[in-house]
């Protein structure tokens, strides 16, 4: 078994999402890291903060920084995070005299969770027009079967008729829902963290929120009033976002599963997968993945809850939480929509047989 099923060989075509998942690999985040350092160093430089001539030289040297993956890696073993190495790495790369000036006034958390929220930004892009195609996949079943017959079930029982356009009905309601919940959700997410050590911008004195507001304009997310080192609320409900988006479409694969038993023959969709020892099966297998994302992604959104919980004024346990949790969850939702779109688009009947 692979350490993570998302960029396993084996498993990644079926529960991973490429598109997602490279906005969480080495070089996306060290691209983020830069460009908050460049971001920094221009907007200190037009505060008087420090020379012109070093954010110039920064900027410059930007293009040809190039750390090793490896070296970062070993610094987090004994530091926790990447980022001294990082930063010495960087000010080594554009040297005397104006390497001494990248990182003032920031701190390590402000360069980690500014890089992720310049990550999600095209994740958050993907999401949405996922859930878009999704929508429209919908309303085009409705189309073709909105009027054909179903029994009803409740509770697993046959209860009264309906039709195909009221369990589709069940199925589209939250994606809409889901679709405003992000744009309430994105400004309280896609924001500057610039705190300083312990969340006052010490060393920036009065010049703070003005460096914060250069900086969130050069990387188009919001400004960082207030600071949020300490309040995770933001991220996690965010990661509670994914968990519904999956949650919803796990609705859609399990009434897909039971639609499709045998006995039943309510859908029929195309590309199924084969059994290794019964030939005549016809697996349910994206309709069953959707159930287990769904299921995955509740498991870990109650552990981004427990890193609500920061200690004083940053907390490293459950930050490196954070870590390990939010990806996954990012490229389980990304499967589940991917793999919602390539259901539905799949769907050749719906409703009843003898209809």
């Amino acid at each position: 078994m692979s350490y993570t099923p998302f960029n396993a060989p084996l498993l990644a075509p079926l529960l991973g999402d490429r598109d997602v998942i490279q906005h969480f690999s080495v070089a996306a985040d060290i691209a983020a890291m830069i460009r908050f350092e460049v971001a920094l160093a221009e907007a200190e430089a037009a505060e008087g903060i420090i020379p012109s001539d070093a954010a110039t030289a920064i900027a410059a040297a930007a293009d040809s920084f190039e750390p090793a993956a490896s070296e970062l890696g070993q610094a987090s073993a004994r530091d926790g995070l990447a980022v001294p190495e990082f930063v010495a790495l960087f000010r080594r790369h554009v040297g005397d005299p104006h390497g001494k000036h990248i990182h003032f006034g920031t701190t390590s958390q402000d360069v980690i969770d500014t890089s992720l929220v310049l990550r999600l930004v095209p994740v958050i892009d993907i999401y949405e027009n996922r859930l878009r195609a999704l929508i429209d996949a919908l309303d085009g079943l409705r189309n073709r079967f909105g009027d054909k017959a179903l029994m009803g079930q409740t509770r697993m029982q046959a209860a009264l008729p309906i039709t195909v356009a009221d369990r589709l009905s069940a199925w589209r309601t939250p994606l809409d829902l889901h679709l405003v919940r992000m744009r309430e959700i994105a400004p309280r997410l896609l924001r500057l963290q610039l705190a300083g050590a312990v969340g006052t911008k010490d060393k920036l004195g009065d010049l703070g929120d003005k460096v914060a507001g250069h900086m969130a304009n050069a990387l188009g997310i919001g400004t960082a009033a207030p600071v949020w080192q300490t309040d995770r609320t933001g991220i996690v409900e965010f990661t509670s976002w994914l968990s519904l988006v999956s949650g919803s479409l796990g609705k859609m694969g399990q009434d897909i599963a039971l639609m499709a038993q045998s006995d039943r023959r309510e859908i029929a969709v195309s590309g199924a997968g084969g059994s290794s020892a019964m030939p005549h099966k016809q697996n349910p297998v994206k309709a069953e993945a959707l159930v287990t994302l769904a299921r995955f992604n509740a498991a870990l959104a109650g552990g981004m809850n427990q890193g609500l919980v920061h200690e004083q004024e940053r907390s490293g346990a459950a930050w490196t939480l954070e870590w390990m949790l939010l990806p996954q969850m990012a490229a389980a939702a990304g499967a589940s929509l991917r793999l919602g779109q390539e259901l539905l688009t799949s769907v050749e009947r719906m409703g009843s047989p003898e209809t």
